[in-house]
């Protein structure tokens, strides 16, 4: 099956949050299957991120997704650099070391505010610049004007001991993605929302597996960022008829 694809040139995918995991292999998978790819991060100038855009099909911006004029400004230069994409990614948690493992009484509220900001701010962003752009695309063949996806966590589910801040955002960004497909689909618009219960493994300059808390990854224990990135494609070709609102991606070792 073939992905939706715009009345003319190639189709264009953006992914909010510019990483070595789920965004690089999104952006090496999109280009390999023809997409135009746009990525956008605080900080373009990553390795990671200087490495792609050597390729020709990917193109690196730089954006705080926090912001709304920054936001609204990266939709309008991918629009005019590669054209208007069918495929949005939001895969920014919010998350800071420093949130994390800090009792509600002692958590400190500009960290909280940040993390919010960072996560499901952003995430509506990003989510209703994607919806005005694919509304007003028309609708393909197949019924479909574009694919909008966003990577949460377990937490979305379930608020762990001393990490309520990050629960608050991936709660929040939770409800944006249920709202948002209640409200899209009907319109051929395909949002998705993709909680992964896992220690993201990526591939190291050495072809290990490791996470850098987590540590190496031993028996598929922690999720491979290139099979994320498969599901992320798949979901994107899904005929409307099945499109998947929600699936929960982990390891078969994963303890849930």
């Amino acid at each position: 099956m073939s992905a939706p694809t715009r009345p003319s040139g190639p189709p264009v995918a953006l992914i909010v949050g510019g990483g070595p995991g789920i965004s690089a292999s999104c952006a090496r998978l999109f280009s390999s299957q023809g997409m135009k790819v746009a990525m956008a991060a605080r900080n373009p100038d990553k390795p990671v991120l200087q490495t792609l855009s050597k390729s020709p099909d990917i193109q690196c911006y730089r954006c705080d997704a926090s912001q709304e004029s920054e936001v609204e400004a990266l939709f309008q230069n991918v629009t005019h650099d590669l054209g208007k994409p069918n495929l949005v990614v939001h895969n920014i948690d919010g998350r800071s070391g420093d949130i994390f493992r800090k009792g509600i009484d002692e958590v400190e509220p500009e960290l909280v505010r940040k993390t919010l900001l960072n996560s499901t701010f952003s995430a509506f962003l990003v989510g209703q610049q994607a919806a005005r752009n694919m509304l007003s695309n028309p609708i393909s063949d197949a019924g479909h004007r574009g694919t909008i996806i966003f990577t949460n966590a377990s937490a979305a589910f379930k608020g762990y001991p001393r990490s309520g801040a990050f629960a608050m955002a991936s709660h929040g960004k939770s409800g944006l993605a249920q709202s948002m497909a209640r409200e899209l689909m009907p319109k051929g618009i395909h949002v998705a929302h993709v909680p992964i219960d896992a220690a993201i493994g990526w591939t190291q300059t050495d072809g290990t597996r490791s996470h850098r808390l987590a540590g190496e990854s031993i028996e598929d224990n922690q999720a491979d960022p290139a099979y994320i990135a498969e599901t992320y494609l798949h979901l994107h070709r899904q005929h409307r008829s099945t499109w998947t609102y929600e699936v929960v991606l982990r390891p078969w070792l994963e303890n849930w």
